[in-house]
């Protein structure tokens, strides 16, 4: 099959779940999308488990208007296909807050560049493709300290008022503060730096009791 009668056959699935319950309360949130079915990620997950992953495909699913297809796309696509030159195509379909979560979840916290990923993204105004930057570095066991503290300046610069990456910066901090006591010690000093904003203060009273627990 090509990849336009894989994706018929893989939506013919994925419309068996439909519920347009959901899909209708996801559009009164915010999260619109071209075509939305209202199918649970968790489902999805399990359709895509079927599939072999393909990169290729991927990229063809993610430039569909549905949403199912987009989130499906960030399982199908392998990790190791993802290198600097393919950045910005990820980047451009990141449409809301659901999307960014998902793609840095099932793919971008496998990436071998997430340090080139933090630098590129959270750098970015648009606080959706920085969030997932953020978010993805969080669960990537390749993520260092010292760029995941530059990132998170960038993120919080670019961004002054922004809840997503404030919540995103403190994911990141948390994360690589659990692997390394000693960087409890650097996150002070790494906020002072940062100018007044919204999005500093809503990382500040997160980190003021999450930090105690680690």
């Amino acid at each position: 099959m090509d990849n336009t009668q894989r994706m018929i056959s893989l939506l013919g699935r994925i419309r068996k779940q439909m519920n347009g319950a959901v899909s209708e309360s996801m559009a009164r949130d915010g999260q619109k999308y071209g075509l939305n079915y209202g199918v649970s990620i968790a489902t999805i997950r399990e359709i895509v488990a079927e599939e072999q992953p393909d990169y290729d495909f991927a990229k063809y699913l993610y430039k569909q208007q549905v949403r199912e297809l987009k989130l499906a796309a960030c399982h199908l696509a392998p990790a190791k296909s993802v290198d600097t030159h393919e950045f910005p195509f990820w980047s451009r379909g990141i449409a809301n807050a659901e999307l960014a979560e998902e793609l840095a979840f099932a793919l971008l916290s496998k990436i071998y560049d997430i340090n080139s990923l933090m630098g590129i993204w959270t750098t970015e105004s648009n606080e959706l493709v920085a969030y997932a930057a953020l978010m993805a570095a969080s669960r990537n066991e390749r993520t260092t300290s010292e760029v995941a503290f530059i990132a998170v300046e960038n993120a919080t610069k670019a961004n002054p008022e922004s809840m997503l990456i404030a919540q995103g910066a403190v994911a990141l901090l948390c994360y690589i503060a659990s692997r390394d006591r000693s960087v409890k010690v650097g996150i002070p000093v790494m906020l002072e730096r940062l100018a007044a904003s919204p999005t500093k203060q809503h990382i500040v009273e997160e980190l003021e009791w999450r930090l105690d627990y680690l």
